[in-house]
């Protein structure tokens, strides 16, 4: 297939770029504006891939958008492009809202057009939480967040160039992804270097926030699953093999490390944080996936990843994460 993957510079777009290239054997365009958390570095092992092409933009701009269409003729084009992190579509909403609501119109007007497939990457906090049991692809949309809100916004659009139009579309939505490449504003990665540097190990709240993880190559795998056999105008869940407190995880992580307990330190909670998550994947799973790493097995696989690509993150934690993250703990990273 030749593919139109935006967003396919960050962390989970570029994962599925890669599983694509190297097990698939297609032709791999990725669109991508490199924010902060999309970086070349991401594709820095198949960026000489002749199957492979970059080109630089946002999904914002149709004028881009559609030469981007046009010059790779696309089998079908997937929407990773997202900011994501919650905390901060808290502090400033403007650039979830751009990118989610306006940059998915803008993907969807330039596919429409052409007839070209769609395909949506989407993010299980659309649901909001759970007490129990698991959200299925018919439980109502809850976002609690200006992030999930927007996400679940854009799917709604997608949903209905479905309806409206008979467009194909389909939407893919996960539980909460780690591995290698991903930003270490996020649990596990910052986890993982604050540890490996004996800095503070920040906990929102009690901790006992739990999440249904699912290592970001079994992400990418459904969302190829769906691409290849999902139903226009269906959404499926992938949801992780596991579900574990983030205090449990971090507890894992130093044992990973070799930090300390007394490196943990309890911080004033999110705003609005939802207490779990939790995904049924039976719908995903009829297609033929299933997941196959575990997350011992991963979260051991990933802290040895961050260990030996210190090329990787160095830069960041030396450049402008250093001042979001003293501005938003209110200390300083270790050097």
């Amino acid at each position: 297939m030749k593919l139109l993957v935006c967003g396919g510079a960050g962390f989970i777009g570029s994962t599925f770029a890669r599983q694509r290239l190297h097990e698939h054997d297609d032709e791999v365009t990725v669109l991508d504006k490199l924010t902060y958390a999309g970086r070349e570095a991401n594709f820095h092992d198949f960026a000489e891939d002749p199957r492979f092409r970059f080109i630089h933009g946002a999904i914002e701009d149709r004028a881009v958008v559609v030469a981007a269409i046009e010059a790779c003729a696309p089998d079908a084009v997937i929407n990773f492009a997202a900011e994501t992190h919650v905390d901060r579509s808290i502090a400033n909403p403007d650039a979830f809202v751009s990118t989610h609501a306006l940059g998915t119109y803008v993907l969807l007007e330039a596919t429409r057009e052409r007839g070209t497939p769609f395909l949506q990457v989407s993010t299980d906090e659309v649901y909001g939480s759970i007490e129990s049991g698991r959200f299925t692809e018919e439980s109502p949309l809850a976002p609690s967040s200006p992030y999930s809100a927007t996400k679940a916004g854009a799917d709604l659009l997608v949903q209905s160039y479905f309806h409206t139009y008979g467009m194909h579309a389909v939407i893919c939505r996960g539980s909460n992804n780690y591995g290698p490449y991903q930003y270490p504003e996020k649990l596990i990665p910052l986890m993982i270097l604050n540890a490996l540097h004996g800095d503070v190990l920040p906990i929102y709240g009690d901790g006992m926030q739990v999440r249904n993880w699912i290592h970001s190559t079994d992400f990418a795998a459904a969302i190829g699953c769906v691409l290849e056999r999902g139903r226009p105008g269906e959404v499926y869940n992938a949801g992780g093999p596991d579900e574990e407190a983030n205090v449990t995880v971090v507890r894992r992580i130093i044992e990973l490390t070799g930090a300390a307990e007394t490196q943990i330190e309890h911080v004033a909670d999110r705003p609005g944080h939802d207490v779990r998550y939790s995904l049924s994947s039976e719908k995903v799973r009829a297609l033929g996936w299933e997941p196959r790493v575990g997350f011992e097995e991963g979260l051991e696989q990933t802290v040895i990843w961050y260990r030996e690509n210190r090329w990787w993150w160095e830069p960041i934690r030396s450049g402008d994460y250093r001042a979001y993250y003293e501005r938003h703990y209110g200390r300083s990273l270790a050097s």
